[in-house]
């Protein structure tokens, strides 16, 4: 069957995005891909459809919790009941469920954590795994701007498997990142499908704001102002709980506050009533908007300047997936970049807490006592994510002293080399932000892009009115629709000249 009659019978679309086609043609003729598709273009559907073709089993590697979650809700909402998430999600009893019936389940989801352990690769090793998909696939480089240690590791997990066909994934990576996704991965001979990053429909618009207080009083007036639905983004879950109860205290819009901190079921529910326009607008963390799909999306307003321009391009791309005009807006005041550093410095271990550690596992001697205790964490105030790194660099434990005083200085090494590359994304962001020149050319020259056409509008710098994204008034939209009596009556004369 033909690929559009297939996309067509089985998703109800009539047409493939740009990139798609060229995707799913590439893995179904067993080359192994990379593709860089611009946020919006929807790149799940590059491993749904190939699903549908291939005979065995497709593996998809995501690195966060809820956009498995979404996808799987999404495939379900297509028909397809062959699916399903290994994470922390499930029960033990769940868990144990899924792994007895796991080869009646076409589309596996499944984080690089999980794939680590052992007797879950044992039973993945038991499956004939027709296309392995690495999505969000820069987390695999350090050179990414999401970074994930486990991600480092797929290339050779992927080869425990026998090296299956292989998709790659990503909406934002420069070259530098795409031939390190290539390299860890271990691929050679690979269908490249790079489009660009781009989004003509989306204008930029960046404001100086003097302060705090005075940034509020924008977003009051922006929230009122812009055609909705929208998402405000911000890097504090506190400053966004706050700002959604000072939407909803002045009666600005239907709103709510999305972010980590909240449990599972509540951030189901705010996703599924903005999908469904309960709610007009969505003040979030950037855990909000993965596997979102929701096209209409008018604005994106960043209350907090991003930590890089990765980031940045795949928030403001949640915006008019629909093709109609759209437009993010930053609001920078000034020392906004303060924070982006405190928050690239927190994901870290301070190099004291290093110290610390090793001088713990050094002081103990005997092999029992030398093993990473799960209880040292508290004791030396690792977070979650700051002990992962930890866990990665000393499993396996060192075995003597030598070894462990090696390793000691090569991970406070990596996490200098580690925090220069977010500070240095940072201060090009803030640059971004304080530019005299045209706002898309720099974001494409960031990516090696050249712009060939400009659209209009474009963004601030080169000329936008922000009246056009405005909601237009009831008033003004019977105007737009109705007849003056003075149209009405020539329209009366040519069709009555048209009749004789």
């Amino acid at each position: 069957m033909e690929l559009e009659r297939l996309l067509e019978i089985k998703f109800g679309y009539t047409s493939f995005k740009p990139g798609q086609k060229q995707v799913i043609s590439s893995v179904l003729s067993g080359n192994h891909t990379l593709a860089m598709l611009p946020t919006g273009t929807g790149k799940s559907l590059c491993y749904q459809l190939p699903g549908l073709v291939l005979e065995g089993h497709i593996l998809i590697i995501s690195p966060l919790l809820s956009l498995m979650q979404d996808q799987v809700e999404q495939f379900k909402r297509f028909g397809e009941k062959r699916v399903v998430a290994l994470n922390s999600f499930l029960s033990a009893a769940e868990k144990k469920a899924v792994m007895d019936r796991l080869s009646n389940y076409k589309y596996i989801f499944i984080s690089p954590e999980m794939l680590k352990v052992p007797f879950i690769m044992k039973r993945l090793q038991e499956l004939t795994i027709s296309l392995f998909v690495v999505d969000e696939a820069h987390c695999i480089s350090q050179w990414g701007y999401d970074f994930r240690p486990d991600y480092s590791k797929l290339g050779e997990l992927r080869g425990k498997l026998g090296n299956p066909l292989t998709l790659a994934l990503t909406a934002t990576a420069t070259k530098k990142v795409r031939d390190d996704i290539l390299n860890s991965l271990g691929l050679t001979n690979v269908t490249k499908v790079e489009s660009s990053i781009d989004r003509p429909n989306i204008s930029f618009q960046v404001e100086g704001i003097p302060d705090y207080h005075d940034k509020e009083k924008r977003v009051l007036e922006l929230a009122a102002q812009l055609e909705k639905p929208g998402i405000i983004y911000f890097s504090s879950k506190k400053a966004a709980d706050q700002m959604a109860e000072l939407l909803i205290e002045k009666g600005v819009c239907r709103t709510s506050a999305y972010h980590g901190g909240m449990d599972q079921n509540s951030r189901i529910l705010i996703q599924q009533q903005f999908i469904h326009n309960q709610l007009d607008v969505i003040c979030a963390t950037s855990a909000f908007g993965m596997g979102v799909n929701k096209e209409n999306i008018r604005f994106v307003i960043h209350f907090h300047m991003p930590m890089q321009m990765e980031s940045y391009l795949q928030e403001i791309g949640r915006a008019g997936r629909d093709g109609l005009p759209s437009v993010a807006i930053l609001l920078f005041s000034p020392g906004d970049e303060t924070l982006p550093i405190q928050l690239a410095e927190s994901e870290l271990p301070a190099e004291q807490q290093i110290d610390w550690l090793f001088n713990k596992l050094l002081l103990n001697s005997d092999a029992e006592a030398s093993k990473l205790k799960p209880e040292l964490r508290e004791l030396g105030g690792f977070s979650e994510q700051q002990w992962r790194l930890v866990e990665r660099f000393l499993e396996p434990m060192p075995q003597n002293k030598i070894e462990l005083e090696k390793l000691h200085e090569t991970i406070k090494a990596y996490i200098r080399e580690r925090l220069t590359i977010k500070k240095n994304n940072i201060y090009r962001m803030k640059k971004w932000v304080e530019s005299k020149y045209c706002r898309r050319q720099a974001v494409l020259e960031y990516f090696d892009e050249i712009l060939v056409d400009k659209p209009e509008p474009c963004c601030d710098l080169c000329g936008l009115d922000l009246q056009d994204y405005h909601v237009r008034s009831r008033a003004v939209q019977l105007a737009e629709n109705e007849e003056t009596w003075q149209q009405y009556l020539a329209n009366l004369l040519i069709h009555s000249e048209l009749r004789e």
